[in-house]
């Protein structure tokens, strides 16, 4: 049976090495870039969302730590076809499982095998910076 170490391990690695979503989109309704400038991880995040406010479509691009480029891609497929309410709950429990405020409402699944991360502090910024280019891109269009 694999430890929570392991699985952490893996699931970074694997979505490292094959992240998906990892591409442009036609036509996105948000978009926001992130750096971090400590480290120099670069992302750029694009959504679409309809009219009833459902993403519909969600892609990064960028160039990171393995850490980095496995949240963006774990990002992607976790608010794919949820609505934006819900991709800002899921923000919140990331985040909160990250710098020790676990929200117990929001179900994180493959989301909480970051949880180890929130021993450091720098690794907690690799993790975060897609999902702050979420926030921003769907902020700056409400």
């Amino acid at each position: 049976m694999a430890t929570l170490a392991e699985l952490y391990q893996g699931v970074i690695i694997e979505h490292d090495r094959s992240p998906r979503n990892f591409r442009t989109l036609a036509a996105p309704t948000h978009r926001a870039e992130g750096t971090n400038p400590l480290c120099g991880d670069e992302v750029s995040l694009e959504l679409s969302v309809n009219s009833v406010g459902q993403i519909t479509d969600v892609a990064f691009q960028g160039r990171g730590c393995a850490v980095s480029k496995a949240s963006a891609s774990l990002l992607t497929t976790a608010v794919q076809g949820k609505t934006v309410e819900e991709a800002r709950e899921l923000f919140d429990g990331f985040h909160g499982l990250l710098t020790g405020k676990p929200l117990p409402n929001v179900k994180l699944g493959k989301l909480a095998v970051f949880e180890g991360l929130a021993a450091y502090p720098m690794r907690v910024k690799c993790a975060t910076l897609a999902w702050h280019a979420m926030k921003q891109a769907l902020d700056e269009t409400k």
